[in-house]
């Protein structure tokens, strides 16, 4: 289903990048809801009309609609469903996998359409996966350096040649 990436350390500066990209995606798609889940069912991050979902259910739920839709794709020959649409009465929830790391879950009615949803997310999508390039890349700089900066991490060769004077 989801590639086998390490797991990843929230940074706040990426978390606030996270935000205002699904933010911003919850306004251009019109959607009601926006938000990210991992692939262990955690809520990332959720933005709009929230008050009235159990988002930590949802998040649950929409990991688990993976797993099961990742079943039912290789029992069909393929790697993944990386978009599922679910259409209700007054809702529609359309679910991607963004760069085999994350859920991204967008929640919209009338007021928006299909088309323009997957264009959004499809935007949306590039971006949020740079994002979490760079997230990867400073824990494994993390893990790699043992999470201990090392202290002449930012003595310049002038501060040396400042103190033998």
């Amino acid at each position: 289903m989801f590639g086998h990436q390490s797991p990843f350390v929230m940074y706040d500066e990426e978390l606030h990048k996270i935000n205002s990209l699904i933010e911003k995606l919850l306004h251009e798609s019109n959607a009601k809801v926006v938000f990210l889940v991992d692939k262990n069912g955690q809520l990332i991050s959720a933005v709009g009309e929230t008050t009235d979902l159990d988002t930590t259910s949802l998040a649950s739920l929409t990991a688990g609609n993976i797993a099961a839709t990742g079943g039912l794709a290789k029992l069909i020959g393929e790697k993944e469903f990386s978009i599922l649409f679910h259409e209700g009465e007054k809702d529609n929830l359309h679910i991607s996998i963004v760069g085999e790391r994350v859920i991204l879950v967008v929640i919209f009615d009338q007021r928006s359409s299909l088309g323009l949803v997957r264009l959004r997310v499809k935007k949306a999508s590039r971006e949020l996966d740079a994002i979490f390039d760079r997230l990867a890349a400073k824990t494994a700089e993390v893990e790699r350096t043992g999470g201990l900066e090392s202290p002449f991490a930012e003595i310049t060769d002038d501060d040396i040649d400042n103190l033998f004077r």
